[in-house]
């Protein structure tokens, strides 16, 4: 007990400690999984010291549940996908948690497939399966859970410049999903204001194939409309990606105030790797998140861990490396 306590308290030191160097870090959430886990085994290890049946029961009830979630998950991927498809059409960023579901899915048909069969073949390919979606569901684990801490920490400190990203026009007209982004930037300019403080804005967004006008240009527009003088925008017309967006928004934030402070506002489901991408982007700011259709948000937060992972690709397509070798081994 005092030994899971004492490795907890160790993990979440070093979170502590690489939370306040930066909070824009994935590792983060690994340190706080970390001690998550340790301190869950710590309750265990506590209750068994008092009543042995009830540290039972709660284990049992731990085993039983992760593959009942890992069913539910499935069918709710599978549900949640269907409606991508009917609402936003049939394009690969709307096939995601479709694809995920049925996958869950084929990979329990798989699994008991394998134990029937008891063939030394497909129990080597079943264990090099285990093993890798073990390491990227811990890491989607981690993901998840520091992106919900990272989204509920509000950064008090006075900003130069609140920095809005694109995220695609309708011809020129901005949709839901980008006018949920304005709207809060909106929020923070005029909370801003009230505090006697007059940051400026940058819409950031270049103008894509399908796009009448860049997008920076329309979504200026919008925030006049609803009210925002026009003399507090900056207009950032060139970028095509969120390190474009970030890294040309920096570009006219240091040639106006060389030590500035900003802070960037995207929507909620793509604020974690908008922070990461601005620490790779040297970019002196942190995100905050607007709100997204619910529907939406599974699709999107698969997304956001894909890009994750691929940002990371050499070292963790080692680790899967690794691991697929061990279990190739284990079969030899």
């Amino acid at each position: 007990m005092l030994i899971s306590f004492g490795i907890a308290g160790f993990w979440f030191l070093v979170f502590a400690l690489s939370f306040l160097h930066d909070r824009r870090l994935f590792r983060n959430g690994i340190f706080l999984v970390l001690t998550l886990m340790f301190a869950g085994l710590g309750v265990i290890f506590a209750l068994d010291s008092v009543s042995g049946t009830a540290a039972r029961w709660l284990v049992l009830a731990i085993v039983v549940a992760i593959p009942v979630a890992i069913v539910v998950l499935a069918i709710f991927l599978v549900i949640n996908g269907v409606t991508m498809l009917r609402r936003e059409g049939r394009r690969p960023a709307t096939l995601l948690s479709l694809l995920a579901g049925l996958g869950i899915i084929g990979l329990v048909i798989f699994g008991i497939a394998v134990q029937q069969l008891s063939w030394e073949p497909f129990d080597a390919v079943r264990s090099i399966l285990v093993g890798v979606l073990t390491y990227i569901s811990f890491l989607f684990v981690c993901f998840l859970a520091y992106a919900f801490v990272y989204s509920r920490v509000r950064s008090s400190r006075k900003v130069d410049f609140v920095v809005v990203l694109g995220s695609g026009l309708r011809g020129s007209r901005v949709p839901p999903l980008l006018a949920s982004r304005l709207d809060r930037a909106k929020q923070v300019y005029g909370r801003a204001v009230r505090k006697g403080r007059s940051p400026m804005i940058i819409t950031s967004g270049g103008q894509g194939p399908d796009e009448d006008v860049p997008e920076s240009h329309a979504m200026a527009s919008y925030l006049i409309d609803g009210g925002v003088p026009a003399d507090r925008i900056l207009r950032e017309d060139r970028s095509t990606s969120t390190t474009e967006n970030l890294t040309f928004s920096r570009e006219l934030m240091v040639s106006r105030v060389p030590a500035y402070r900003c802070l960037i506002v995207t929507n909620n489901f793509h604020a974690f790797r908008a922070a990461l991408t601005a620490r790779k982007a040297k970019v002196n700011g942190q995100v905050v998140g607007s709100p997204t259709a619910a529907y939406y948000w599974p699709t999107a937060t698969i997304r956001e861990f894909v890009a994750i992972l691929y940002s990371h690709k050499y070292i963790n397509g080692g680790i899967c490396l690794l691991i697929t070798a061990g279990a190739i081994l284990q079969h030899v």
